[in-house]
């Protein structure tokens, strides 16, 4: 069993002032384009294990709701080691990463993701792994991208953002908030924007934190939690910004479909 650590960002508790630094994004509405996502199904065999072996059910026992069961995996995926933002896993399976933290083994911002986004589709909700990167992200050194992901509420007809480093979950008046609506959110109606999470964190820290990473946003066509078949992504740029070819000024950003259609990035 896996011993429950405790929060990794306590640090944050102390409030910093100051208005998140970010400017108004324009996507295209409109837009007609269609792109081919695919997900897995429940009965996945590496899912069934998944779900079998760490016995999700019971982190989920008593939980009405899909958004119940999202923070109740989300809360146990972040307490399962702390942050280390150099580490990267032997194989990025979720099995094997779990494997790998049940050793004491620690991992990125992106192996919180992965593993949360295994055990959601194994217990039945969409989700897909989100990248997020700064507007500098072809000219800054390093910290120009962080990994979260996004869920389908099938009872709200929508996408929900899942950031499950920190366990948090943005809401706007009680709503859960897709990654694209959270940025817009921050912007148009910060007082009423709140962070749903059972870790200990100030949410105006959060807030500012995040908000610099709110600008790309891409994800897998192919969104098999293993054995994907294709490796193309899709990115979300925001209308007249530059489609960014370099991550970090030397690692090229391959395998990509640029849109900047709201609706193609999220299609129900």
């Amino acid at each position: 069993m896996f011993q429950k650590k405790l929060p990794a960002i306590l640090l944050s508790v102390v409030l910093l002032t100051g208005c998140v630094s970010m400017t108004s994004l324009k996507f295209d509405a409109n837009s007609n384009e269609n792109y081919d996502f695919t997900y897995d199904e429940i009965d996945n065999p590496y899912l069934v294990q998944l779900r079998t072996e760490f016995d999700l059910d019971k982190i989920i026992t008593g939980c009405t709701s899909d958004l119940e069961k999202i923070r109740a995996l989300s809360a146990w995926v972040q307490n399962l080691w702390e942050h280390d933002g150099s580490n990267t896993p032997q194989k990025s399976d979720p099995i094997s990463i779990l494997h790998e933290a049940q050793n004491g083994a620690r991992f990125r911002c992106v192996e919180y993701a992965i593993v949360l986004n295994g055990c959601l589709n194994a217990v039945g909700i969409t989700s897909r792994t989100l990248g997020l990167k700064t507007k500098d992200v072809e000219t800054r050194g390093s910290g120009a991208g962080h990994v979260v992901l996004e869920a389908y509420l099938k009872d709200l007809d929508k996408w929900m953002m899942v950031d499950s480093q920190w366990d948090a979950i943005p809401v706007l008046n009680g709503t859960p908030l897709n990654a694209v609506e959270f940025q817009n959110a921050l912007l148009n109606n910060h007082s009423n924007v709140d962070i749903l999470s059972a870790a200990v964190f100030s949410k105006e820290y959060y807030f500012k934190w995040i908000g610099e990473y709110l600008f790309y946003f891409d994800v897998l066509l192919n969104n098999h939690v293993v054995s994907r078949t294709s490796p193309m992504s899709l990115m979300l740029v925001p209308v007249g910004e530059k489609n960014p070819t370099v991550f970090q000024r030397k690692w090229p950003i391959d395998n990509m479909i640029y849109t900047n259609s709201v609706n193609a990035f999220y299609e129900k």
